[in-house]
């Protein structure tokens, strides 16, 4: 058992970590100063701008099959990678990417938005969660009805990533009631110019999803995402592939904001001493620097298995849930041991604070990884102590 990078591992994770420190980490003020005066963190252009520069020193597809232009990086390698875009919280993702679901499209739909998304010139959405269905995504409402050639699709979908930008939306709706949510619901590709609409929703962080209204949207037959009623396993699959990505981003959001505590405590004199004399200041960087660590080794060992084709489900539920709110002790300790300035806007630990609470709703709830891994163990299909 080898816990060591290789030299390729390593030299790329380290290109990563410079490219995030040199290019993206200076826009940080740049994006506490727009938002405080109510403008969006970072202007789009910038940010392709960015990407543009990253693809010249082979940051571009990192997971993307190379007979798509990609890198192929692998899935371990991929986690490394986002442990290092996650040491900042400018909103910026290395190019050259799509939805994992988007290439199970016909040649067709590939050539249509799968290859425009990976080249930067279309912006996809997810379309799952509606006002009444969340962590229940069995229970949506959104209807798609067969009209001759096409497929009429009514309802509305809440808290959508990317859904204010995106041109085009993966949304799930049920084409049979009767044959329940594994048979029944489908997954369609829609134009956002085949007339549904998006509304900003505002939140407490930068997370800034849309709400999305379908009144009587006509979608043809051809622009169906895999089969008829399988809808609901492409969404599961969607979700599944994001929960370990969140660990490995709590993993670098966590370190830097230690880094910081770290920093503090040497410099910051109370009575005549640095805080980091304090036992209950060494307590809580002692507690944070295990907590990243155990998170560490869960992502990596759920991307591990990825790699190797092997059903990561279980392990990346647990890696979401312990790295999620992992994340938000680490953050909230860091915070006090900056004391008032931390609380102030002048630092961006408030900042982190904000946007780490989303890591234990989004893509899954804590109550929701917690039943998934209970389920797992009660039910016999992952056993204690078998590997």
């Amino acid at each position: 058992m080898d816990f060591s990078l290789s030299s390729e591992e390593r030299m790329i994770r380290d290109t990563a970590r410079q490219f995030v420190t040199k290019e993206v980490m200076p826009l940080e003020s740049l994006v506490l100063r727009r938002e405080r005066e109510g403008k969006p963190g970072v202007d789009p252009e910038m940010l392709r701008s960015l990407q543009e520069k990253a693809k010249t020193i082979g940051f571009w597809g990192i997971n993307t099959p190379k007979q798509y232009g990609g890198a192929d990086l692998g899935w371990l390698m991929t986690a490394l990678i986002y442990v290092e875009l996650g040491r900042t919280f400018v909103p910026f993702m290395f190019g050259g990417s799509a939805d994992n679901i988007l290439y199970e499209g016909t040649p067709e739909q590939q050539q249509r938005y799968l290859i425009p998304t990976i080249e930067g010139k279309r912006q996809s959405c997810f379309a799952l969660t509606e006002p009444g269905a969340g962590s229940d995504a069995g229970n949506i409402r959104t209807t798609a009805v067969k009209d001759g050639d096409h497929w009429v699709i009514n309802g509305e979908k809440i808290f959508i990533t990317n859904g204010n930008e995106a041109d085009f939306c993966m949304v799930l709706a049920v084409t049979d009631a009767e044959k329940g949510p594994h048979q029944g619901i489908s997954c369609f590709l829609v134009d956002r110019d085949m007339g549904w609409r998006s509304t900003p929703i505002q939140t407490m962080g930068e997370w800034s999803p849309a709400s999305l209204v379908f009144d009587n949207v006509s979608v043809p037959e051809e622009n169906l995402l895999g089969e008829e009623g399988h809808g609901l396993a492409l969404g599961m699959r969607w979700i599944g592939h994001a929960r370990w990505a969140i660990a490995a981003r709590a993993i670098g959001a966590a370190e830097r904001l230690i880094e910081m505590a770290i920093d503090h405590a040497k410099s910051r004199v109370t009575f005549g001493e640095p805080l980091a004399n304090r036992q209950a200041i060494q307590w809580m960087i002692a507690d944070s620097a295990v907590e990243i660590e155990a998170t560490k080794w869960m992502t990596y060992h759920a991307a591990w298995m990825l790699d190797r084709g092997m059903d990561n489900r279980h392990m990346a539920s647990m890696a979401k849930l312990y790295g999620a709110n992992m994340a938000n002790r680490v953050v909230d300790r860091v915070l006090q041991i900056h004391g008032g300035m931390g609380y102030t806007k002048d630092l961006p630990i408030e900042r982190w604070y904000r946007d780490m609470r989303l890591f234990r709703i989004f893509d899954g709830t804590d109550e929701i990884q917690r039943y998934i891994i209970a389920r797992n163990l009660l039910k016999g299909h992952v056993k204690i102590g078998q590997d």
